[in-house]
């Protein structure tokens, strides 16, 4: 036949075949196709294609497999020609192709995922980028999904291709990738100068690129950055700052690698202070070093303080690199110092020194105060310090409680006798000389005392107990607690309460159940010992407990409903508050009642019912009941203690739960008053009542319902006393008359008591009516003192007494005298002693001649007579005595008498006539009551002539007289019977002629 000359191609798709052949001479009607697997001869597809065709793609096939593929032309005349060829796809590439270093400097491992299809095998060729070398090439089987590259540089860049085969066709895939680099060693980092570092490393000939990062590890800022080609060995930092460390850090890349690399530090050399100084601070025993901050950076100063003269090290401090100074506390005063600064960076040191100075002292240092569990003491310490001794202050609350003064070389004080549970503050001062330092202060707790009598009670509550405790005997800032199940341990509840508790309740806890509650006082962080207390929780209790009279006078009847759950027995106590003695007795679970016979009368029982179940017990609430009572016996009525009191006794014989006291007006029978007193009260104070009033006292037992009255008592209250009680002195009669005011109240009467003082002779007594206000007590002794009481009298009683003294008038003194002993100066005075009594007299003379002149004696109750001197010649005088008893007086008649009076002097006579005579003369001190005058012949002695003149003359004319005669003339001072006369002188009157020239 003619021959097609069919070819196939799959223009670079794995997953199709072009198929195409030459059109037959002659054409051709049409084209049928058909493709089978080889060598199965399965048809897989079929197609068809018209006249003037020459290709045909078949889609769909599998990459990488061979075909077998018929061609027929049906041409003319029913005539067909075929043509069979094979054609075998184009396998597919890998997918996911991947060639990693997995960290490895001399190695890559490529992975990838088959293609779809099918292949024959791989073909792996791997080439360094670089030199465009092929380092390795290998064929692997189809089902190979990895392979190993090794033994590669590090750091270097390679290409791999990856050829998928399927007959003579193949598809292939290439990567790049680079192994890892390798680290380079021996890095070190060097100081040349104070301004430059030089780093060097080895092995860097496994990196693309070294990168170089130069660090202040001061500031963390400033930082230098270097990236050098394969093959540098090392380089210096130039401009660095002095006395600075610096941090260099070394990393290797390869492509997407970086590997970090080591790193290396160091400082650059640093430059010495200046300009160092020491001098005195602001503190006591204080120094401060000064110098000037060198330039660059450094890590610290260490200054070293030096002491002495030897400059013997003492002290270092280090301070940081941006100091210029520091100060040194606590040096020993009156010691000198030097200081020595060195500047420190990194390995590298440069100092200098400083001058001397001199220091004052300072207070100690590490001052502590410490309990050492100790509830009463307090140990204080602290370091030695230079000086000569130390002050120390233990306050309170800011409140000294001791000063103490010790010398140096003692570094420790304890303070005993402190309150537990207490924050004390210490205060401790150095002395030195003249100067004191300020004080270290430190404040601590002593140990707080455990809680006292803790005790843990139910308290009769089945589901909550109660903790109780009296509170430490001083400080604490509270108290905590644990309570705990005793027999498993199970921790319940914890307790946490302040100081100003003591007690708590814990509820919510399981009925029977024992607990143990651990309690501690807190003070500060201190606790003290645990204290412990145990009790149980009660069980439920029985209900419907009941107590009845039976009607029986001595018995009663219990009754009870069954307590919930299992019961042994019931436990029966039945008591009364009134007897010691009580009845117990226990039943079977199945008893609910009980009767108890021979009991006590009038009495008040009470019966608990106590449930027992195995070792845990619940009583029920009392029951109480009364048996009758009796009637009580000799019921007392007597006065109370006060006025409106009555005091009511009387003897219980029966018992009873109260009595009813009745009191009743003992005329009107009416009911004024009722009271009830408990049973066991035998008397009874019945107040507010009328004093001096006659009552009726009835008593009437009680024993719950019961009730009998007892025998009637009559009483009396005390009457009131009288009130504003006086007593006075009759003035003329040997009487006192008493007068009072009548009290509230009643009374039968009054009932008086007059005693004389100093007397040993019974008190008279007088009775008075009961609305009397006043008596006269008569025959009493004059100027004596009595002490007059008055009672209010009731029935047998009587009131407290009042009481009053009083003096009676004393009796005058009689047959008074007023004598005249021929003085002109002197009187004498006398008179009898009057009956009774007197305190004294009182004598008083007065000059009835001038009436201003009073003189005034006080002599003793004794005195019968007094004499008076110095008194004025020629006066009339009134004498008096006054009889005194304290404000009472008696006083005697008035008693007149003369001084006698001085006799006239200078008397001359003159006659301014012849029948007339004039007689002139003076007196001496007052005078007299008045003058004679007497006139006789002085020859014969015949009387011639008598005149009588007052006081006030001084001179008086005789007439009548014959003229030419001598006269005796005398002139007489008189004063009352007394006289006193001048001698007589003689004169003779004019002649008749003489008078008529």
């Amino acid at each position: 036949g003619t021959l097609l000359n069919v070819s196939v191609s799959d223009h670079d798709r794995s997953d199709s075949l072009l198929l195409s052949w030459d059109e037959p001479e002659g054409g051709a009607k049409g084209y049928l196709l058909a493709l089978s697997s080889l060598g199965s001869g399965t048809q897989l597809q079929n197609g068809s294609a018209g006249p003037n065709t020459t290709s045909f793609w078949f889609h769909g096939l599998t990459p990488g497999t061979q075909y077998e593929i018929e061609v027929t032309a049906t041409l003319a005349c029913m005539d067909a020609t075929s043509q069979t060829i094979t054609a075998q796809t184009s396998p597919s590439a890998v997918r996911n192709l991947s060639l990693s270093s997995g960290g490895s400097s001399a190695s890559l491992r490529a992975a990838w995922a088959h293609g779809h299809g099918r292949r024959d095998g791989y073909r792996l060729g791997l080439w360094h980028s670089d030199s465009h070398t092929l380092v390795r090439n290998a064929s692997l089987p189809p089902s190979a999904s990895t392979f190993l590259f090794d033994g590669l540089l590090a750091g270097s860049e390679y290409a791999l291709k990856v050829s998928t085969l399927a007959g003579s066709s193949q598809a292939s895939t290439s990567i790049h990738q680079w192994t890892a680099p390798s680290i380079p060693t021996q890095l070190r980092l060097s100081p040349r100068s104070s301004t430059s570092l030089v780093a060097s490393w080895a092995g860097a000939a496994g990196a693309a690129w070294l990168h170089l990062e130069l660090r202040n590890l001061l500031t963390q800022k400033d930082s230098t950055t270097l990236s050098a080609r394969r093959g540098l060995t090392s380089y210096t930092f130039q401009h660095l700052q002095p006395g600075t460390q610096y941090w260099l850090g070394l990393s290797a890349t390869a492509g997407s690698h970086t590997v970090v690399g080591p790193n290396a530090t160091a400082w650059t050399y640093l430059l010495s202070p200046g300009n160092v100084t020491l001098s005195s601070a602001e503190e006591q025993n204080s120094l401060q070093a000064r110098w000037s901050i060198p330039e660059g950076q450094r890590d610290f100063y260490l200054v070293t303080l030096r002491e002495g003269e030897d400059s013997v090290p003492t002290r270092n401090i280090s301070v940081g690199g941006d100091n210029d100074h520091v100060t040194f506390h606590g040096l020993s005063p009156g010691q000198q110092y030097s200081v020595q600064v060195v500047v420190v960076a990194g390995p590298y040191r440069a100092s200098a020194h400083s001058t001397a100075a001199w220091t004052e002292p300072q207070a100690p240092s590490g001052v502590s105060l410490s309990s050492q569990g100790s509830p009463h003491s307090l140990l204080a310490s602290w370091e030695e310090a230079m000086g000569e001794g130390y002050l120390l202050a233990l306050s309170l609350a800011e409140h000294p409680v001791k000063n103490s003064s010790l010398l140096r070389g003692v570094t420790s004080f304890t303070y005993e006798g402190l309150y537990p549970g207490t924050l004390y503050t210490f205060e401790v001062s150095t002395v030195a000389g003249p100067y004191t330092s300020s004080p270290r202060c430190i404040s601590n707790w002593t140990y707080p005392l455990p809680p006292e009598q803790l005790t843990l009670s139910n308290g009769g509550h089945s589901t909550s107990l109660q903790a109780s405790w009296r509170a430490a005997s001083s400080g604490s800032t509270g108290y905590t607690g644990t309570l705990r199940e005793t027999k498993s341990q199970v921790q319940v509840r914890n307790v946490t309460v302040g100081n100003d508790w003591t007690n708590v309740t814990l509820e919510n806890l399981v009925p029977g159940r024992q607990y143990t509650l651990e309690m501690a006082a807190v003070a500060g962080p201190y606790r003290s010992p645990v204290r412990s207390a145990t009790d149980w929780t009660y069980p439920l209790a029985p209900a419907g407990v009941t107590l009845t009279n039976t009607r029986r006078p001595m018995g009663l009847s219990a009754f009870w409903d069954k307590a919930a759950g299992d019961v042994d027995q019931f436990h029966l106590q039945l008591y009364s508050k009134s007897h010691a003695a009580q009845r117990n007795t226990s039943v079977g679970p199945n008893t609910h009642n009980f009767t108890f016979l021979g009991l006590s009368p009038g009495t008040q029982y009470f019966l608990k019912v106590t449930v027992l179940a195995g070792p845990y017990r619940s009583s029920s609430h009392f029951a109480t009941e009364w048996t009758y009572p009796l009637s009580l016996a000799n019921v007392s009525v007597q006065p109370g203690r006060k006025p409106q009191e009555l005091h009511v006794s009387w003897v219980e014989s029966g018992g009873g739960r109260d009595h009813l006291v009745q009191l009743s007006v003992a005329e009107s029978l009416s009911i004024i008053r009722n009271v009830s007193v408990p049973r066991g009260v035998t008397q009874l104070d019945l107040e507010g009542l009328v004093p001096g009033s006659r009552y009726r006292v009835e008593i009437i037992s009680q024993a719950g319902p019961h009730r009998i009255s007892s025998q009637t008592a009559i009483g009396y209250t005390v009457p009131l006393p009288p009130r504003s009680l006086s007593a006075s002195p009759v003035s003329t009669a040997r009487a006192l008359a008493v007068h009072w005011e009548t009290a509230p109240g009643h009374r039968d009467g009054y009932l008086l008591s007059v005693l004389q003082e100093g007397s040993s002779a019974p008190p008279r007594t007088l009775e008075a009516g009961k609305d009397s206000t006043n008596i006269t007590v008569p025959q009493l002794e004059p100027g004596t003192c009595y002490l007059v009481g008055i009672w209010a009298v009731a029935g047998p009683y009587r009131s407290f007494p009042e009481n009053i003294t009083s003096c009676t008038v004393p009796a005058a003194p009689t047959n008074l005298s007023l004598t005249n002993p021929g003085s002109s100066s002197e009187l004498y005075t006398s008179w009898n002693k009057p009956p009774g009594r007197r305190d004294h007299y009182r004598v008083t003379l007065h000059s009835l001649s001038a009436q201003s002149r009073i003189q005034v004696q006080t002599l003793s109750a004794d005195a019968l007579n007094c004499t008076w001197t110095h008194l004025e010649a020629g006066s009339k005088f009134a004498v008096q005595v006054t009889a005194v008893k304290g404000s009472l007086e008696a006083s005697s008649i008035n008693v007149t008498q003369w001084t006698y009076p001085l006799a006239p002097v200078n008397l001359t006579l003159g006659s301014p006539a012849a029948s007339a005579l004039v007689v002139s003369w003076a007196v001496v001190g007052r005078g007299a009551e008045g003058f004679v005058v007497d006139v006789s012949d002085a020859a014969s002695g015949a009387p011639a002539g008598h005149a009588v003149l007052g006081g006030d003359a001084r001179s008086h004319i005789l007439r009548s007289l014959s003229p030419g005669t001598r006269y005796s003339v005398a002139v007489r001072a008189t004063a009352g019977p007394f006289h006193a006369s001048t001698p007589n002188l003689t004169h003779c009157t004019r002649e008749c002629d003489a008078l008529l020239a």
